[in-house]
C-alpha cells in the first residue's frame, strides 16, 4: 500500500512537471515551423493543460479501468469550477466578458447536457464515444476559424509575447517535445497502477479514485495556469482555461477512453457526479449576469461558496470511500 501511495503522489508530480514541458517543447517547436502564435495557444497550451486527463484516462481504459477515465473527467470538471475558480476568485475577483456568457458557457452547458443523457442507460458505448470526439472536432474547427476570422485573440497575444519573451533554441524545444511526452506517458502509467492498486486494496470503486485523488492531480495545470493568468490581470485566460479544459475533458477525455474501452457507468454518477458538474456549469451562469453577487464578474463570496460546494463534495465522497474500506 505504501509504494502505491508514493506511486500516486510521484505520479502526479512528475505528471504535472512533464505536461508543462511538454507544453514547451511543443510551443517552441511549432513557434519554429511557423506556426502563428493562435493557432499555437489553442491547439498546444490548450491541449497542454488536458494533456494529463487525457493520457491517464486513455490508459486506464487500455489497461481495463475505464471507470477511472470517467472519474478522472469528471471529477476535474467538478474540480475546475468549484475548486479552481474558487481559489482564484478568492485571490482576485474574476472578471466575465460578456462574449464567454452568450457563446462558450452555453456550448459547455449544452455538451453536458449531452453527456448527461448519454449516461441515461447507464453506458457509454463506443457511439457515444465517437460522438464525443466528432462534437470536439467540431467545436475545435469552428473555435479556429471564428478566432482566425476575427481581429485577434487574448490567449494568442498572450502565447505570442511569452514566445518572444522567452525564445526556445529548436533543439531545446525538441528535446523538451519528446522527453516531455515520454515522462508523460510513463508518470501517467505510474499513476494509474497506484490507483487503481489503492482502490483493490481498500475495495472501492475506481471512479470514486478518479473523482478524488486523480482528478485533483490532473487539474493542478489548470490552477497553476489560471492563477497566473489573474496576477496578470488576465481575466479571460483564466476563465477561458476552465471552460476549455471542461469541454476537453467532457468531449475528448470520455470520449477517447469510451472509444478504447466501452464502459458500464455507476448508477450514481447521474445523479450525484454529473448532476454537481451541471449545476456548478449553471452556475457560473447565475454570477456571470449578477444574480449571486456582482454582474459581469466571479466574487470573492462568490470564490468561498464555490470552494464550500467542493470541500461538501469531497467530504461526502470521502465519507462513501471509508465505509466502503470499514
Amino acid at each position: 500500500m505504501l509504494l502505491a501511495i508514493a506511486a500516486v503522489i510521484g505520479g502526479l508530480i512528475l505528471l504535472v512537471w512533464s505536461a508543462d514541458k511538454f507544453v514547451e517543447g511543443a510551443a517552441g517547436t511549432a513557434a519554429h515551423a511557423g506556426m502563428p502564435p493562435l493557432l499555437i495557444g489553442m491547439l498546444i497550451v490548450g491541449f497542454g493543460t488536458s494533456a494529463p486527463e487525457m493520457v491517464v484516462s486513455a490508459l486506464a481504459a487500455l489497461e481495463g479501468n475505464p471507470s477511472l477515465a470517467l472519474g478522472n473527467a469528471y471529477g476535474s470538471n467538478i474540480s475546475n469550477i468549484a475548486l479552481i475558480l474558487g481559489v482564484v476568485a478568492v485571490i482576485s475577483p474574476i472578471a466575465v466578458n460578456s462574449a464567454i456568457l452568450k457563446k462558450e458557457l452555453p456550448i459547455l452547458a449544452v455538451i453536458t447536457l449531452i453527456a448527461g443523457y448519454q449516461l441515461i442507460d447507464g453506458n457509454i458505448t463506443r457511439t457515444d464515444a465517437w460522438i464525443l470526439i466528432a462534437l470536439l472536432a467540431v467545436l475545435m474547427g469552428w473555435s479556429i476559424y471564428a478566432a482566425m476570422s476575427g481581429k485577434g485573440d487574448v490567449l494568442g497575444g498572450e502565447v505570442e509575447t511569452d514566445l518572444a519573451d522567452h525564445p526556445l533554441p529548436l533543439k531545446k524545444a525538441l528535446f523538451w517535445l519528446v522527453v516531455g511526452l515520454i515522462l508523460l506517458v510513463a508518470s501517467s502509467r505510474l499513476l494509474v497502477w497506484g490507483a487503481v492498486f489503492i482502490a483493490q486494496s481498500l475495495g472501492v470503486s475506481d471512479l470514486i479514485i478518479g473523482l478524488t485523488i486523480v482528478a485533483i492531480g490532473t487539474s493542478l495545470p489548470e490552477l497553476a495556469s489560471s492563477i497566473a493568468a489573474v496576477k496578470k490581470n488576465e481575466h479571460d485566460i483564466a476563465f477561458g482555461n476552465v471552460l476549455g479544459s471542461n469541454l476537453f475533458n467532457t468531449l475528448g477525455v470520455v470520449g477517447i477512453a469510451g472509444a478504447i474501452s466501452p464502459m458500464a457507468v455507476e448508477p450514481g454518477v447521474l445523479q450525484r457526479d454529473w448532476g454537481l458538474m451541471m449545476a456548478l456549469t449553471l452556475a457560473l451562469f447565475v454570477m456571470g449576469f449578477g444574480l449571486w453577487g456582482r454582474k459581469g464578474q466571479i466574487t470573492r463570496s462568490n470564490g468561498v461558496g464555490l470552494l464550500v460546494v467542493y470541500v461538501a463534495y469531497m467530504a461526502y465522497l470521502g465519507t462513501s470511500l471509508l465505509v466502503t474500506a470499514a
